[in-house]
């Protein structure tokens, strides 16, 4: 079977788009509730998407030091959320993310292990490391890690959590009720860890997941970021807004992975995608003139200065951005220098640039026709630019049912996309191998790391 793409759904509060949240079709009032979700996940798995994507906020967001109001604030727990919707859903992939930087492995091998049982082996977890001093406050310390330290911390963290998760052999469960044994103690066999930021003496507490492990993403984009991909993603979200600079990164990041005895083929490269779709051209655009309109002149101010870590709230709103006071004044991580490369290449000035980071903040934008994107999506996925997307619709029900009414099938009549499901679990359906014990620390050692 020739080769076809895979589809993801970011979920988020009310759409990607910063005024998701106020368009009339969206239930503003349902927001952290079950029914929204549940509809979300059953829409996802009815047009056949790989896997449901939610993320991670470990603060509120503030303007001034103060809580910012403006924006649509519904961060639930993942795991727990995904854990309801392993019930309402059969096939579709479950990916929850949590950061190494504040958790003990431990807790979260089982907490992960235990999602992929229930769900019967569609858990993800995307790993991230923690950079925000607002998140540190929250945690008892006063400031945010070194990037640096983040990161080896980050591998210890994998290192004890996949040794756990192969403590038990795949063997180890026997169930003889009539001789009164569960399991073959030889088979558990505890992990001794001493390390410099985790010392972790036994097994898991629970049998091996399904999977082996779950599978593994990463989003990150800076250098360490992307050098942490390498070794540990078998699914890389990504933002990338042209087809060359996608094309690009999945070519050096499969570059990186050789470092670590890895194969293009076991990682899964999908970049983000905001499609806001009409019947024609010309509806897209009056939809999209019609969110704009619900922007808060405030929000799309504060949301440019917080992607880009510098304050703009001093600056003339139809000046140029301050492009190199913003980069002298601190180093501008991955993201936001992706931004400001894109700013700077389309002259826009900071009104401007506030639109656009409202959008999809920083994402790979799309107005037009379902036939118009299916056109984009065949494109970029045949000429080498991604191995899928994750689809980031601006606002929900309305432009994912969209999605899956009208693009779905036409990337379906292309031979693009699947028809069913692959398999039962998410490994099967990303074509990824379940990982054999002790297959992180051998990568470990390959990359000089052990």
């Amino acid at each position: 079977m020739p080769k076809q793409l895979h589809l993801g759904l970011f979920i988020y509060p009310g759409g990607h788009h910063i005024a998701g949240w106020r368009h009339p079709s969206v239930d503003a009032a349902g927001l952290s509730g079950l029914d929204y979700y549940r509809t979300m996940a059953q829409l996802a798995e009815r047009g056949k998407f790989d896997l449901l994507f939610v993320g991670d906020t470990l603060f509120t967001r503030e303007k001034n030091g103060r809580f910012f109001g403006r924006q649509a604030i519904s961060n639930l727990d993942p795991v727990s959320l995904l854990s309801v919707l392993s019930g309402v859903t059969e096939k579709l992939g479950l990916v929850g993310t949590l950061s190494t930087t504040y958790h003990e492995p431990a807790a979260i091998a089982a907490k992960y292990a235990t999602l992929d049982h229930v769900s019967g082996g569609r858990a993800a977890w995307n790993v991230v490391t923690t950079w925000e001093d607002k998140a540190a406050l929250n945690f008892s310390r006063q400031q945010a890690m070194e990037k640096a330290d983040r990161y080896v911390r980050g591998r210890e963290f994998l290192d004890v959590c996949t040794g756990l998760w192969d403590s038990w052999d795949d063997a180890a469960l026997v169930r003889d009720a009539a001789g009164g044994r569960f399991c073959d103690p030889a088979l558990v066999r505890p992990i001794e860890h001493r390390g410099d930021s985790f010392q972790v003496g036994g097994a898991l507490r629970l049998p091996r997941p399904v999977q082996g492990w779950p599978v593994l993403v990463q989003a990150g984009g800076s250098p360490p970021g992307l050098e942490f991909a390498a070794l540990v993603a078998e699914a890389v979200f990504t933002a990338q807004s042209d087809l060359q600079t996608a094309r690009d990164f999945r070519t050096a990041t499969h570059a990186r992975m050789a470092k670590y005895g890895r194969r293009p083929d076991e990682v899964v490269i999908m970049p983000g995608l905001s499609p806001l779709l009409g019947s024609t051209e010309a509806e897209a655009r009056r939809l999209e003139d019609e969110i704009g309109e619900l922007v808060h002149p405030e929000v799309g101010l504060w949301m440019l200065s917080e992607n880009l870590g510098f304050s703009l709230y001093e600056y003339d709103p139809d000046g140029p951005l301050p492009v190199e006071a913003i980069r002298s004044a601190k180093k501008p991580t991955a993201g936001a220098e992706t931004l400001l490369a894109k700013i700077e290449h389309d002259r826009l000035n900071i009104t401007q640039s506030a639109r656009l980071i409202a959008r999809s903040r920083n994402h790979q934008n799309f107005v037009g026709t379902p036939e118009q994107l299916a056109d984009l999506m065949q494109r970029w996925f045949t000429e080498g630019g991604c191995d899928g997307f994750n689809i980031m619709p601006p606002y929900f029900p309305a432009q994912l049912e969209i999605f899956v009414e009208q693009v779905v099938p036409e990337l379906q009549r292309r031979g693009l996309f699947r028809e069913e499901y692959e398999g039962s679990t998410l490994r099967e359906n990303l074509g990824l191998a379940r990982p054999e014990p002790g297959r992180f620390q051998r990568m470990m050692a390959q990359g000089g790391l052990a």
